[in-house]
């Protein structure tokens, strides 16, 4: 009898919600707010519509004529619906998940789709639970995808090992979309039966299974493609794209920090290609959110390029939404959420007020106040105690066999074989390179070397580095680089740059070791100064030298990599 009532009940609220929706729709009562003269872009006929936008209970009413209990003149300018990030994984903001709505919100972006492999590869998943609730009721609506490799390969060590049971209660969360990027396709299209159950899982749930498969082709592409993975964000040239595209991928283009894809893929926003592709950032640093923006950035680099105005915002908003079956965003329209983000033309794309279910979220300079989710106790506890790593000395550095090279690519994020090495040769730009377990005190310590980072002296260390977020420091000499390690693990996680065992520059990143709990702009502050001191000993300037660092962990992105175990071969999946 409880059930019924409760079930009752929650019919009523919702009739009265719907009752009132009508009501304004048809004009017999008023709309708690009215958009008056509004040119508003019309994503289902790809054209500038004029009229009123009526708004009741968080939801577009109506288009046409109306009257609100406030009425704002829109007249002269342009409503956007609020903007999508198909695929990010919030924690590369550093900052707390309510540090990130702040930053986007003024932006435009009103829906991002997480990945929260990040914080999951370090807490397991008390690190999907964290960010839940960490992202609950935040004006931005945060979408979670739950990560598929955890970790990214059987050769990494993360703090976590996640099978296709472990996710099984949170597809029943009403913000849970899907299985994330799955990284390991040669497991997909190998057949690999671990990797085939988490994909049945999802489709169990009636979820969307993204994809990661940078390159690959052929009949690989057909198995991976088949098996059920519906997207890529991982493609860097049209005829990857066209590759997936045609075979009825979505393509998820991406302009983030780490990787820039837009140019290369402008090809594809035309009408032949353009209904299956939407726009994501996959990870964005403090100083691109401070200095470039969000996905705002992206469409308005595209309207530069050329692109059709209409198509860089249906790429932005209604594209993702529709992939990820969120019917209710993504346009103006009756029935779906009053997200708007109005900008005062396409030439110059300023934003001027942004809205998110109908509430004033920014108004061009100053941005709506709004209070950090509630985290239990528990989960805030566990991430601050991450770190099980033994004090270093420059000892368990030393290493005199041969090791392999990693050989860096200028602009890019994938490396090449190097050759191998036996010792640190600063002349030659050979630096010692290693990853230093942190979640079990295994004392497994990696060792290879690395040439393309330019050191001078010194040493750099970071908990960044992906996936599994060991720590991973690159050096002169061992003395410094176990100085750099234990002072990473003393802050509880960071980045630090040390020259002569004195520290030049460090970001705490107690969360996790991926995330602070500073402001944005005291975080970026601190980073920057941080990269100037790396760059002062050396580090090339045309790279980053925290994110370049962090990915050099990457077990899945060719050509060498370094692990807690030592040097592998991506390609063949083994140790060099």
């Amino acid at each position: 009898m409880a059930y019924r009532e409760t079930y009752e009940g929650k019919i009523h609220r919702k009739l009265n919600k719907k009752l009132r929706i009508v009501e304004v729709a048809a004009g017999r009562q008023k709309a708690d707010l009215v958009l008056k003269n509004a040119t508003y872009v019309n994503v289902f006929c790809n054209q500038l519509s004029h009229g009123d936008i009526a708004i009741a209970n968080g939801l577009i009413a109506g288009m046409g004529e109306y009257c609100g209990e406030r009425e704002v003149d829109v007249g002269g300018k342009l409503v956007l619906p609020g903007f999508v990030d198909a695929h990010i994984h919030l924690e590369s903001a550093l900052v707390t998940p309510k540090e990130f709505a702040r930053a986007v919100l003024p932006h435009g972006t009103t829906t991002v789709i997480t990945d929260p492999h990040e914080i999951t590869n370090v807490m397991g998943t008390d690190g999907i639970e964290y960010i839940l609730q960490a992202t609950e009721g935040l004006p931005v609506d945060v979408r979670v995808m739950l990560p598929s490799c955890v970790p990214a390969t059987p050769l990494d060590e993360s703090g976590a090992s996640l099978d296709y049971r472990s996710f099984d209660s949170f597809y029943e969360h009403n913000r849970v979309e899907g299985l994330a990027e799955l990284m390991n396709y040669v497991g997909v299209a190998g057949g690999d039966r671990a990797v085939l159950e988490k994909i049945v899982a999802a489709q169990v749930h009636h979820k969307k299974i993204d994809g990661h498969a940078p390159g690959l082709s052929g009949n690989d592409l057909n198995a991976y493609i088949a098996a059920g993975v519906y997207s890529d964000h991982e493609c860097s040239d049209v005829s990857d794209a066209l590759a997936k595209l045609e075979r009825g991928q979505y393509i998820m283009i991406r302009e983030g920090t780490a990787a820039h894809n837009l140019d290369a893929l402008l090809p594809l926003l035309t009408p032949q290609y353009y209904t299956y592709c939407m726009f994501c950032t996959d990870d964005k640093h403090p100083s691109d959110l401070l200095e470039k923006g969000h996905i705002d950035d992206i469409v308005r680099r595209a309207i530069r390029a050329g692109v059709d105005p209409i198509i860089a915002v249906k790429c932005a908003s209604h594209h993702a939404a529709r992939y990820f079956l969120l019917n209710n965003r993504g346009a103006i329209a009756p029935g779906f959420l009053a997200d708007f983000v109005i900008i005062d033309n396409f030439d110059d794309f300023n934003i001027l007020s942004v809205y998110r279910k109908g509430e004033l979220m920014f108004d061009g300079k100053k941005l709506a106040d709004f209070p950090a989710p509630e985290i239990e106790a528990r989960l805030v506890k566990a991430s601050h105690e991450t770190f099980h790593v033994s004090r270093l000395s420059a000892q368990d550095f030393a290493e005199t066999r041969p090791r392999g090279v990693l050989g860096m690519v200028p602009g890019e994020i994938v490396t090449e074989d190097a050759g191998y090495a036996d010792a640190i040769d600063v002349s030659r730009d050979i630096l010692k390179i290693a990853v230093v377990e942190r979640h079990k005190n295994t004392h497994h310590i990696g060792i290879g070397y690395i040439r393309g980072y330019g050191l001078k002296a010194g040493a750099v260390a970071t908990s960044i580095s992906h996936d599994s977020h060991n720590i991973i420091v690159v050096g002169t000499n061992e003395e410094d680089m176990a100085a750099a390690v234990n002072r990473v693990v003393e802050l509880g996680g960071g980045i630090v740059v040390l020259e002569g065992g004195e520290i030049c520059g460090e970001v705490q990143l107690q969360i996790a070791g991926i995330m602070s709990e500073e402001p944005l702009v005291e975080v970026n502050r601190k980073l920057e100064n941080a990269k100037e001191k790396a760059f002062t000993l050396g580090v090339s300037r045309g790279i980053d030298p925290f994110m370049t660092l962090s990915f050099m962990a990457l077990p899945v992105i060719p050509t060498l990599r370094l692990t807690t175990r030592g040097v592998i071969d991506v390609i063949k999946q083994q140790y060099v």
